[in-house]
């Protein structure tokens, strides 16, 4: 299962994380996505359609990995599996969260900002995780820093990561792949534009 999760990151760069707010059109956004080569997503549970949109994205666009965020306890994490999601996406972690993980073999990226953090989870088995909020926990430096102890240790830093600093962090040895809001700003509805926004975004190779 840990292994998955580290596969599911590894298609993009960059892991758009979104908060949906309506439904409607919403197909239109993950057409959009596509036609710019992304292969995953973070949806937010941060809305009251969040589930919905899951469900909708999962049923009909086959080629995206779907993920869930902001996934904070177990309830959370068997309702988004349900709903059809590949993956969950949490900005910490319980060790019962990450033990309810395991116990239903769903991939889960464990959100950290720090030894402790990757320790507890380590000694679970989880070797990949969310480094959150990644600008304001330490920045660059401090994911450097964390190489030196976790050698073996991916990261997916959120938090902080735009277009301009994206390719700085994928830089990194550690670092699998980003997540970031940028693609897709709130207030931007033009698809054309996410989707050039998405393909500027997967041509950020390491």
């Amino acid at each position: 299962m840990h292994d998955s999760i580290k596969s599911i990151l590894s298609m993009s760069p960059v892991m758009p994380v979104l908060t949906i707010n309506k439904v409607e059109k919403v197909e239109y956004l993950f057409e959009a996505l596509i036609k710019g080569n992304i292969k995953t997503v973070e949806i937010t549970l941060r809305t009251d359609c969040a589930l919905q949109v899951i469900e909708i994205a999962s049923k009909n666009f086959s080629t995206l990995q779907i993920g869930a965020g902001t996934v904070i306890n177990e309830s959370h994490l068997q309702t988004v599996k349900d709903a059809g999601a590949s993956f969950a996406v949490s900005p910490g972690a319980t060790t019962t969260l990450a033990k309810k993980a395991i116990e239903i073999d769903f991939p889960f990226l464990p959100g950290v900002s720090n030894s402790s953090d990757i320790m507890k989870l380590l000694d679970l088995g989880f070797k990949s995780f969310k480094f959150f909020p990644a600008q304001a926990a330490g920045g660059i430096n401090y994911l450097k820093a964390l190489s030196g102890p976790f050698p073996d240790i991916s990261f997916c830093p959120t938090g902080g990561i735009n277009e301009d600093n994206a390719i700085e962090w994928l830089n990194q040895k550690n670092v699998i792949c980003v997540g970031g809001s940028w693609i897709v700003p709130s207030k931007i509805k033009d698809y054309k534009e996410i989707t050039n926004r998405a393909l500027l975004a997967s041509q950020l190779i390491k």
